[in-house]
């Protein structure tokens, strides 16, 4: 069976220093585990490093090194993410004020991602914006992707783990 292909947004891996927030850390850790074991191929866009570049130090060279930690593919932020992203806002997925989010996701479609991993349950991890996202994939020729949490991930690949070691 092939990897799942999934692209991480800057929630993710930011995630990964939020002690406030211990269960959304945990799973953002053990998604990174398991991006480390190879289980998975990860994928990070223009978006996600210039969100990093933004933070003040010593928060910017600890968030590069928790990427510097795993293999991940840089998505450019070509002319057809910029476009998919315009027609994601057209669509009304998300407004103009949410062009960042819009390209996190556009750079995914774009690069053939399986799954868009978020913890941005505001505009991204909701199911308008996943049904949204599903309808302009469709109409404009894209594969299909889904948007979840690391939660659902985590949760779903250990409930698999458990129903498989039954058998």
């Amino acid at each position: 069976m092939n990897k799942l292909k999934i692209y991480l947004d800057t929630s993710i891996i930011s995630h990964l220093e939020q002690t406030e927030k211990p269960a959304e850390q945990s799973d953002c850790i053990e998604l990174f585990e398991r991006i480390k074991r190879g289980e998975y191929d990860a994928y990070i866009s223009h978006v996600t490093m210039r969100e990093i570049d933004d933070c003040t130090e010593p928060l910017r060279s600890i968030l590069q090194h928790h990427l510097d930690n795993i293999k991940y593919t840089a998505i450019d932020e070509t002319e057809e993410v910029l476009d998919l992203a315009d027609k994601l806002m057209a669509a009304g997925v998300l407004s103009k004020r949410n062009v960042d989010d819009c390209r996190h996701i556009a750079a995914a479609v774009a690069a053939k991602c399986d799954i868009v991993v978020s913890l941005n349950f505001r505009h991204i991890v909701n199911p308008k914006t996943s049904k949204g996202v599903r309808t302009v994939c469709f109409n404009e020729g894209y594969k299909i992707i889904d948007i979840y949490s690391p939660k659902s991930i985590v949760e779903e690949d250990n409930d698999n783990a458990v129903r498989c070691s039954k058998t």
